[in-house]
């Protein structure tokens, strides 16, 4: 029973991180470090994504999924560059 508190807590905090909100001001916050070609990569997440979920904002919800592009394919293709950007990020 002692852990469940911890585990619950731990699933809070991912969740936070996960929301749409959240990736959003993620990348918000590593716009002005991004080169051209990671921009080109958010945008073209962002154009993809659709309207997104009915009760959310269009806009958070494109930028998110424009980040998530971004951030997969940087995990693919250049992880050191993602690791970089990451350590901008306050995660803690």
């Amino acid at each position: 029973m002692a852990h469940e508190g911890t585990i619950q807590e731990l699933h809070k905090r991912a969740v936070a991180l996960v929301r749409a909100e959240a990736q959003s001001e993620a990348l918000a916050k590593l716009e002005p470090l991004l080169n051209a070609e990671e921009l080109d990569w958010v945008r073209r997440g962002r154009n993809a994504c659709g309207r997104g979920p009915r009760r959310g904002d269009p806009s958070v919800y494109g930028r998110a999924s424009g980040f998530e592009t971004m951030v997969g394919w940087l995990y693919l293709n250049q992880p050191e560059r993602l690791q970089q950007l990451f350590h901008q990020l306050d995660l803690g």
